[in-house]
């Protein structure tokens, strides 16, 4: 047939894909980040990994653009796992820095964008898969070059993915679990695989596993007519993976790709056996060119058919069959020979787990503590090891640990300590104190009493704590100045939480923000929102001396500098503001307040309250007549 020497150009392009694609592409602790929330193919990898006996789920995060979902339940064997989900694919990468495959499941519409974005974030991605069918081909290369200049594996479009059997497998490739194992797919086989349909994958896969050991390493490269690797970029890597001792090839009818792999084995790049196929022969018995079910399927000139292809292949000393009946036939010989030679060894079947047929979904999740087990655990510490004295924690560190999972340092649980302290009472006149004492009076128990106080807090009582933080990390976050900060809340119709006090002024300031003050300029790492709180103080102040920074406020902006010196992000802070951490603050100080309040009027054996007519303001009219 004689094929043409090959090129300068396309000898540096073989060269370089080699340099390119060293290695295995996936292993037992390789992570994905998948993008889309395609429940069962996360599902599916989920249940491979338990019944391989995976460490670590392969599936690390989902991106979700249009979940308000902050994670999504699976099945891991009988039991259920958080799986986090995000909103874009920057914010996964960052909270999952060695998740290095992205599984982008997008639709044609938006793969292209998402793909690109992944490209882009440096030292992240290792390898894209890309699912969807009919990206246009223009974005297509687009997309391929700029993976390529950038170091990443692109499988796909069109794809149904790769697997690395007994350590990684993506979303549906293989089947259902039963097929999987059937087709030794549950253990590394001595074949690599390389197809471009995501179907024929699989029956090929089984047609090995019946007539040899099963694969090593396969990936179905995809069906469109541009896809990211090509037949060449995976065979090469094959050829470095000392797991692969041979490789099947099945090629189809239009393109190529495939003289890229013939140019290799005869330049000696590719040493190892392969046996090749490319489907499509029937193509010689239609009069015209006939498009096949991929995009790529379909012969433009004769050096693009299939017979053109296999003879190819034949002369360059791949293992080429009559026909496709006959390949099973092939890969047993050539297996049989490199076992013979003892290229081939023996596999010992791994142990292998069972996925349960029927399993319940949990009702309720607890992500703060265990009362499984012989002792009850806050996030992991066993109670007895916080509960006294000698243990060193106090109970900073018990807030700590249920409600932010972590155990903090001691400058930080002495500051939420001191919060509760400084908070746990403000006299006998403040509305909760009122209505804790006035329910007491009525006779009524003391968690009662305690919960009539605790409803008057809010965003004339105790909320200016979440409020003050919100809005003064707001300003700071986009760098106004606090002239502009002023100006924002006039413009917006708010008062400036944080700011203002009905006694406390400048000449009269007041003791608890002192101490909050000073315990933070001695032990916090630095104060950079109470800093700008300070400067708006000035501001407000020249306008009228009792706008000052009150306690709520302090409170409340030295929170979130000390959540930023203990390394939260932004986002992390900005949820717990949402959620209403800092005003629990307020509930648990005050609560001690209002209780003992109660009790003060059960010991001094109070009778009901009735309000002094004389302290309120009449005003009732003759009702009008309808």
């Amino acid at each position: 047939m004689g094929q043409k020497r090959m090129s300068l150009t396309s000898f540096v392009w073989l060269l370089r894909s080699k340099e390119k694609n060293m290695g295995a592409l996936f292993t037992k602790d390789t992570q994905a980040i998948f993008w889309n929330n395609n429940a069962s193919a996360i599902q599916r990898m989920l249940d491979y990994d338990y019944v391989i006996n995976r460490v670590k789920p392969s599936v690390a995060a989902i991106v979700a653009p249009t979940s308000g979902n902050k994670f999504e339940k699976f099945f891991y064997g009988a039991d259920e796992i958080m799986v986090p989900v995000f909103r874009n694919t920057v914010e996964a990468a960052a909270a999952f820095p060695k998740a290095d495959v992205l599984l982008n499941f997008a639709s044609f519409r938006t793969a292209y964008d998402v793909t690109m974005e992944a490209i882009t974030i440096k030292g992240q991605f290792k390898t894209v898969m890309v699912t969807a069918e009919g990206i246009p081909e223009r974005l297509a290369r687009k997309m391929n070059q700029a993976a390529r200049d950038a170091g990443v594996v692109v499988i796909g479009p069109a794809t149904v993915g790769g697997i690395a059997p007994g350590g990684f497998k993506i979303a549906n490739v293989g089947g259902t679990i039963e097929n999987i194992i059937n087709s030794k797919l549950h253990r590394a086989g001595s074949c690599g695989l390389v197809t471009r349909s995501g179907g024929l994958f699989n029956e090929l896969s089984n047609i090995i596993s019946i007539n040899a050991d099963g694969i090593a390493e396969g990936v179905a490269i995809g069906g469109d007519r541009f896809v990211g690797s090509v037949f060449i970029d995976n065979l090469l890597r094959m050829e470095s993976n000392p797991e692969v001792k041979y490789m099947v090839l099945l090629g189809e009818v239009g393109g190529t790709e495939e003289y890229k792999v013939i140019e290799a084995v005869k330049s000696g790049l590719i040493k190892k056996p392969i046996i090749a196929w490319c489907i499509g022969t029937i193509a010689k018995h239609f009069s015209s060119g006939v498009q096949f079910g991929h995009a790529g399927a379909s012969a433009n000139a004769d050096a693009e058919t299939a017979a053109f292809k296999n003879t190819a292949m034949a002369e360059a000393g791949m293992f080429v069959p009559a026909s496709f009946n006959d390949l099973p036939k092939t890969i047993s010989d050539v297996y049989t020979k490199l076992r013979n030679e003892g290229i081939v060894t023996e596999i010992v079947e791994p142990e292998l787990k069972t996925v349960p047929k029927v399993r319940r979904k949990k009702e309720f999740i607890c992500t703060i503590s265990d009362d499984r087990g012989d002792e009850a655990t806050y996030a992991g510490y066993p109670i007895s090891s916080v509960a006294t004295p000698e243990t060193g924690f106090g109970i900073g560190d018990v807030i700590s640990l249920l409600w932010f999972k972590k155990r903090y340092p001691k400058w930080a649980t002495d500051y939420l300590e001191t919060v509760i302290k400084t908070v746990a009472d403000h006299g006998p006149a403040v509305s909760g104190a009122h209505n804790a004492k006035v329910t007491a009076r009525a006779g009524k128990d003391v968690i009662s009493s305690l919960v009539t106080g605790l409803l008057t807090i809010g965003p004339r009582f105790g909320g200016a704590i979440d409020d003050a933080a919100r809005y003064f990390k707001y300003a700071n976050d986009r760098g106004m100045t606090p002239a502009e900060f002023i100006d924002y809340m006039k413009k917006e119709g708010k008062t400036i939480s944080g700011i203002g006090h009905r006694i406390k002024s400048v000449r009269n300031p007041d003791l608890r923000v002192s101490g909050l003050k000073k315990y933070a300029a001695e032990h916090f790492p630095s104060t950079p929102l109470l800093d700008f709180a300070l400067e708006v103080e000035k501001l407000t102040t020249s306008k009228k001396d009792n706008l000052i920074l009150n306690v709520d406020g302090t409170i409340g902006i030295l929170m979130v500098d000390m959540w930023r010196a203990l390394g939260y992000s932004e986002s992390d802070i900005d949820g717990f503001i949402e959620a209403g951490a800092l005003n629990a603050f307020f509930v648990v100080g005050r609560s001690i307040g209002f209780i003992g309040h109660i009790l003060d009027e059960k010991r001094l054996g109070m009778p009901m309250y009735r309000h002094p007519t004389d302290d309120i303001l009449y005003n009732v009219e003759m009702a009008d007549e309808i």
